[in-house]
């Protein structure tokens, strides 16, 4: 019987996902990311980085969402060959603030002044109201994505006018309502603000707020890219 030692063997890496595979959040999120930085960087310009945007949340296979960044770097200076590869890259960056939620039943919430969102914010409202005021936040990542369910409640979104507005959500006998996604007098290098929610006898509202703006976008994102 041989005693020895030995080290163990290393692990499989595992198998790229099948492009056919349906894209999960986690792989819109990074995929997300990858098509933020470059418009910081300037590979993208805004209304290319809108259609991308756009596209990224209407396609469901990972493969679909492969084309979408095949043709800018990821992290660590390797092209995006495919999400799978994207996602392992980018796992080792530095991340924004941990996620946060925010829940108001029979009563209200808010967030405002001088504050840092997280990457991802979940806002539930039952019989409640609920406040995310951006307008004097510090944004510490290029996409920030609010995710919102309100049930006979009320949620209110509002961002800095030159900040990138997005929405995606519905409502049924309550409104989601999101203003301002296609101006264009928004900052090519702003943060992008992606508001996903769902309201049911309730109202969701997210809006710029004229006259609040973010300054000097493109030098603050760039330092975050650089440090």
């Amino acid at each position: 019987m041989d005693l020895e030692k030995h080290p163990a063997a290393p692990a499989p890496a595992p198998a790229p996902a099948p492009a056919g595979l349906r894209a999960s959040d986690a792989d819109r999120d990074r995929i997300a990311q990858i098509l933020g930085d470059a418009l910081a960087e300037g590979r993208l310009t805004a209304e290319e980085h809108s259609e991308r945007l756009d596209t990224l949340y209407a396609v469901k296979t990972v493969g679909e969402l492969e084309v979408l960044v095949r043709d800018l770097p990821v992290p660590g200076g390797a092209h995006a060959a495919s999400p799978s590869a994207s996602a392992s890259s980018y796992a080792g960056a530095a991340a924004g603030p941990a996620a946060e939620s925010i829940v108001a039943v029979c009563s209200s919430s808010s967030r405002k002044g001088r504050w840092r969102p997280g990457a991802h914010t979940r806002a539930v409202s039952v019989m409640g109201d609920i406040t995310i005021d951006l307008t004097q936040a510090v944004f510490e990542q290029q996409v920030t994505e609010i995710n919102v369910t309100s049930v006979l409640g009320n949620v209110e979104i509002l961002v800095p006018e030159n900040v990138t507005l997005r929405g995606y959500g519905s409502g049924v006998l309550g409104n989601f309502d999101v203003r301002g996604e296609s101006r264009g007098e928004t900052d090519p290098q702003a943060p992008v603000v992606i508001v996903r929610g769902f309201s049911l006898l309730g109202n969701i509202e997210a809006r710029p707020k004229m006259g609040a703006r973010l300054v000097d976008l493109a030098r603050k994102l760039r330092k975050n890219l650089d440090g």
